[in-house]
């Protein structure tokens, strides 16, 4: 018996809003991942293994005789934001709210779960990961790192996100770079902090610290290609100074974008010669330590056409977009793609506040075209003929 989609619709709306009512951190997503399991298992998953790179669940449902694997995958966690606004299903932890919509990327894949179990219409093996700590780009190599591929082995990989902004029941992805790296630096600056009154006396550190911050956009602007679409921001200036006394030590906090490795080579090369050579001038020292949080986020091109089909049997044409352009914003579900091919998709959040907004909560109008999409890449590319 087919499954009820209105039904569903109101079920999934329910779910989502208590995840959004109780929000948890990056690997911290206890109640969340006992909820997730729980669900699974009531919808007879053939297994659900817990506490996969730590809070992680992952669900495997069997049907037929094939024996190839589809993945699909959703993120759990919630961001440090505290959540603004008079929602009726608002946070109850303070400081700590679902401010890009992981509630609902959860719950329409919870709602997938659900619907492929029922019904079915595929020939061999999904597995439905849910993921920890993307925020902080830890989740997925914590889930590979425990064993994901062996224990869990896929063949292709799916993941959605929303978006603000493009509308409701609208889709979009594109082949090749969809999403950006993402690394993080700190610059740190030491000399002799001193009285405001007498800057001579010493070799303070605030005024070097502000022209590195103005000779880091050189980088972007006059020391890589045009060609390369690139980003490179200072995010914060701190320094031990007070009103009346000249810091002796800054650290200036950022982070560099890009779509290659070798872009990410030259700016933290560049950065570094920026950084110590204005110390340098200024007669003060500098400190530079560069990491890389995420990698590139690589669609599969032939897989890209496979989630075109797909949306297109479910949504207008004039709904399935090529994304025009890759984004500057970076996602984990990056890692997974360096061991399966796979597409990343996104799905229009309406008119919304923006992604890590106070304010911002997810459309729960979009939530069956997630489910939607799941659903059928599944049946497609596990197809019973």
């Amino acid at each position: 018996m087919a499954i009820d989609i209105d039904a569903l619709k109101k079920e999934m709306t329910a779910w989502r809003r208590d995840l959004h009512a109780h929000p948890e951190f990056g690997f911290e997503e206890k109640r969340t991942s006992a909820f997730i399991a729980a669900k699974l298992r009531e919808f007879g998953l053939d297994d659900v293994a817990e506490g996969v790179g730590g809070t992680g669940v992952v669900g495997t449902l069997k049907r037929g005789s094939g024996n190839r694997s589809v993945a699909l995958r959703a993120d759990m966690d919630a961001l440090r934001i505290p959540e603004q606004g008079d929602l009726p299903y608002r946070s109850s932890n303070p400081g700590i709210m679902h401010a890009c919509g992981h509630d609902g990327h959860t719950t329409m894949l919870r709602g997938a779960a659900k619907l492929l179990a029922e019904d079915g219409g595929f020939d061999g093996t999904v597995r439905f990961i849910f993921q920890p700590a993307e925020e902080w780009g830890r989740g997925a190599l914590a889930m590979l790192g425990d064993g994901l591929m062996e224990r869990f082995p896929f063949e292709e990989i799916y993941g959605i996100h929303n978006m603000p902004g493009l509308p409701v029941g609208t889709f979009e992805t594109r082949p090749g770079a969809i999403m950006s790296a993402e690394d993080n630096f700190e610059i740190k600056l030491t000399g002799i902090g001193g009285h405001a009154a007498r800057p001579h006396w010493g070799n303070e550190v605030l005024v070097a610290a502000c022209a590195i911050v103005t000779n880091l956009q050189t980088i972007v602007s006059r020391r890589l290609s045009p060609t390369d679409t690139s980003v490179v921001s200072v995010t914060e200036l701190i320094t031990d100074g007070t009103r009346n006394a000249l810091p002796g030590e800054a650290r200036i906090l950022g982070d560099a974008r890009s779509f290659r490795s070798e872009v990410s080579a030259e700016i933290e090369k560049q950065m570094r010669i920026i950084a110590q050579g204005t110390a340098l001038a200024y007669n003060v020292s500098a400190e530079v330590t560069y990491t890389r949080e995420f990698v590139p986020l690589l669609n599969d091109p032939d897989l890209v056409e496979e989630t075109f089909a797909a949306a297109h049997s479910f949504l207008p044409e004039k709904n399935v977009r090529v994304a025009p352009e890759p984004m500057t914003g970076s996602e984990d579900f990056a890692h997974f793609l360096k061991h399966a091919p796979g597409v990343f998709v996104f799905l229009g959040n309406g008119d919304s506040a923006p992604l890590h907004n106070p304010r911002y909560d997810f459309c729960d109008d979009g939530l069956i075209h997630g489910t939607n999409f799941h659903t059928a890449i599944v049946r497609r590319r596990l197809s019973l003929s």
